[in-house]
C-alpha cells in the first residue's frame, strides 16, 4: 500500500507502527450547525481510509473529534467562537450548558449524517469537552520545555522554539497579516494553546477559559491512539495552519517525532469556481439533496468518481448525472435478486485492489467496478461487486432482495403507519415514527415521494 504524504510530498510505503494495525485519527466537524456537503467529502475521506485497510485485512482504529468548545472562526485565533455564534443565531443566551446543548443536537445531526452517506461510525467519537484535562496537561509539558508565553487574551505557543515549524505548508501571509491583529504575540505564527474567559469556560492553572482549537485534537488524538499514531486526514485548508500548529504542540510536549507517520489532505469541493462553505452560500447539507429528490449515496457515488486529493465541482446538474448512474447500478442488482452469489472474479478483483493500493485511487477502481456489471455470469457478478463495495460503500448487498422480502413484518407496518402519517400531514407522528425505525436499524428517507428505507 502506497499513500501521498502530504509531509514528506511523495507516496509512500505504508509501514504500520503495530503489526497489521492501522491507528488514525480524522479531523471532525465543529457541531454548531448542520453539515455540509463540503465537510462531509473530508469525512468520506476518513471512511475510505478505513474501509480500504480494513478490504486488505488489517485492524483498524479509528478517532474521530467532535469539536464543541472552542473553535474560532478564524484558524488564526480571532474573532467570534463558532458555538458562540450559534447560541446568538438561536437566540439562546451565551452560557456553557447552552453551548453544549446546542453542540449535542447538532451532533446527533452529524452522526445521522453518517449514517445516511453510509460512512462507518468512527471506534472513538471524543467529544472536545469532556477532554479539558488531557489539554491542559499537553500544555503543561509545553511550559515545562518553555514552549509557551502569556499575554492578556491566553497562554501561546512559541513557533520560533521549533526551528522545523511549518514543514506541513507554509504559513506564509496569513500568518504575518495576523501580527496586526494581536500585537501581544511574538510571531506572527504563534498560535493560542489556552484562551482567557472570566465569565465561561473551566478553571486552568493559567486562569478561566477554553482551550485552543488546535490542542483539542492534539489531546484526543494522544488520548486514544498514543503519542504515535500511522495516519491523519482532513481537508486541504487545514494543512498550513491547524495541522501544523497540531504537530508542533504534540511533538514538543512528549518529545516524540513523527506525531504522525502519514498525513492524508482531500480536496476541496468547489461550487461556481470557489470552496463551497457557508459562508460563499453554499450551504447545502443531506437535507437539502433530500429537497431536491437527490438520493443522498448518489453524491457519495459522485465523490468516488474524483481523487481524494483533486479538487470537486459540484453542481445539482453533475450531481443529477450521479444520481442517474447510481440508480442503474441499483436497478441491476435488484433485478438480479433471485440470483445468489458465488465467487469473486479473480483477475479482476486484483485489478481493483491494485489500483486502491496505488494511493487509494478509487475513481480507476470505480471504473473496474462497471466492468464488473458487464459479466456474462451474474452469479460472479455479485460476488465481485459485494466484495469491491466494501471499499466503495454504496449500500449494494441491501437492495439485493426486494424490500418485502429483506424487512420484517413489524418494520413494513411501521412504514405504512408513517405513509399515512405523511399523507395526513401529521409530520411529528412521521418523526416519531422515523426515530423509532432508526431505534430497529433501519434509516427511512423521501425521495420524489416514495420511502426508502435501508438497514444501518
Amino acid at each position: 500500500m502506497k499513500l501521498y504524504n502530504s509531509l514528506s510530498k511523495q507516496k509512500e510505503e505504508v509501514i504500520p507502527l503495530r503489526d497489521n494495525e492501522i491507528s488514525m485519527y480524522h479531523c471532525g466537524p465543529t457541531v454548531y450547525d448542520h453539515i455540509h456537503i463540503g465537510n462531509l467529502r473530508s469525512f468520506l475521506l476518513g471512511d475510505i481510509t478505513r474501509r480500504i485497510f480494513e478490504f486488505l485485512g488489517y485492524t483498524t482504529k479509528q478517532v474521530m473529534n467532535i469539536t464543541d468548545v472552542g473553535h474560532l472562526v478564524s484558524d488564526g485565533d480571532e474573532g467570534d467562537d463558532k458555538m458562540t455564534k450559534a447560541l446568538k443565531r438561536e437566540g439562546m443566551e451565551i452560557t456553557l450548558e447552552n453551548m453544549l446543548s446546542v453542540a449535542e443536537k447538532y451532533t446527533q445531526s452529524f452522526i445521522q449524517d453518517l449514517h445516511t452517506l453510509n460512512i462507518h461510525i468512527p471506534h472513538y467519537l471524543p467529544k472536545a469537552s469532556d477532554h479539558i484535562q488531557e489539554d491542559i496537561d499537553i500544555i503543561q509539558k509545553l511550559e515545562v520545555r518553555g514552549f509557551t508565553y502569556q499575554t492578556s487574551d491566553g497562554i501561546y505557543f512559541r513557533t520560533s522554539h521549533m526551528p522545523s515549524y511549518g514543514a506541513l505548508g507554509g504559513i506564509g501571509d496569513q500568518g504575518t497579516s495576523r501580527i496586526h491583529v494581536n500585537s501581544e504575540k511574538e510571531h506572527p505564527s504563534d498560535f493560542a494553546l489556552w484562551k482567557f474567559d472570566e465569565k465561561h469556560g473551566w478553571a486552568s492553572p493559567w486562569g478561566q477559559g477554553f482551550p485552543g482549537w488546535h490542542i483539542e485534537c492534539s489531546g484526543m488524538g494522544m488520548k486514544y491512539l498514543g503519542e504515535q499514531f500511522d495516519i491523519h486526514t482532513g481537508g486541504s485548508d487545514l494543512m498550513s495552519i491547524h495541522h501544523n500548529n497540531e504537530i508542533a504542540q504534540s511533538e514538543c510536549a512528549t518529545g516524540c517525532s513523527p506525531y504522525v507517520s502519514y498525513w492524508l489532505h482531500g480536496g476541496m469541493l468547489n461550487m461556481k469556481g470557489a470552496k463551497l462553505s457557508k459562508s460563499t452560500g453554499g450551504n447545502i447539507t443531506l437535507a437539502t439533496l433530500n429537497e431536491q429528490g437527490i438520493d443522498p449515496l448518489a453524491y457519495r457515488y459522485l465523490c468516488l468518481q474524483s481523487h481524494y486529493r483533486s479538487p470537486m465541482n459540484f453542481s445539482f446538474e453533475i450531481l443529477s448525472q450521479a444520481q442517474e448512474g447510481y440508480k442503474k447500478i441499483v436497478n441491476r442488482v435488484k433485478d438480479l435478486a433471485s440470483i445468489s452469489p458465488s465467487e469473486p472474479h479473480t483477475d479482476l478483483l486484483n485489478t481493483f485492489t491494485s489500483a486502491i493500493l496505488d494511493d487509494m485511487n478509487v475513481p480507476q477502481a470505480l471504473a473496474v467496478f462497471h466492468e464488473v456489471l458487464k459479466l456474462e455470469d451474474q452469479s460472479q457478478m455479485l460476488a465481485t461487486i459485494f466484495k469491491m463495495d466494501v471499499v466503495l460503500g454504496l449500500r449494494l448487498s441491501s437492495v439485493h432482495k426486494t424490500q418485502e422480502d429483506a424487512l420484517p413484518a413489524s418494520v413494513i407496518k411501521l412504514l405504512e403507519e408513517r405513509k399515512i402519517a405523511r399523507e395526513e400531514k401529521n409530520w411529528d407522528s412521521s418523526d416519531a415514527i422515523r426515530k423509532e425505525l432508526l431505534d430497529l436499524g433501519f434509516e427511512v428517507r423521501d425521495i420524489n415521494g416514495d420511502q426508502d428505507i435501508r438497514s444501518i
